[in-house]
């Protein structure tokens, strides 16, 4: 899960492993698979950093147990 804060302040967690795109117009808006659209403050750029980061996260927890 990633951390992302809607338009109007509220900070919501959001699954990264559902996250299709993720594109500025102008504002950010996050597109799932289940093609639900979300409006966030954070940039393309923030929100892919944030994947990536729950994504090594995740790889070293995998690491860790096996």
């Amino acid at each position: 899960m990633i951390r992302v804060t809607r338009l109007d302040g509220t900070q919501i967690l959001l699954n990264a492993e559902l996250i299709e795109s993720v594109e500025a117009t102008p504002d950010t808006l996050v597109t799932l698979v289940t093609r639900t659209r979300l409006m966030v403050r954070e940039t393309p750029e923030e929100v892919y950093e944030l994947v990536v980061a729950y994504r090594q996260r995740v790889q070293a927890g995998l690491r860790r147990y096996s």
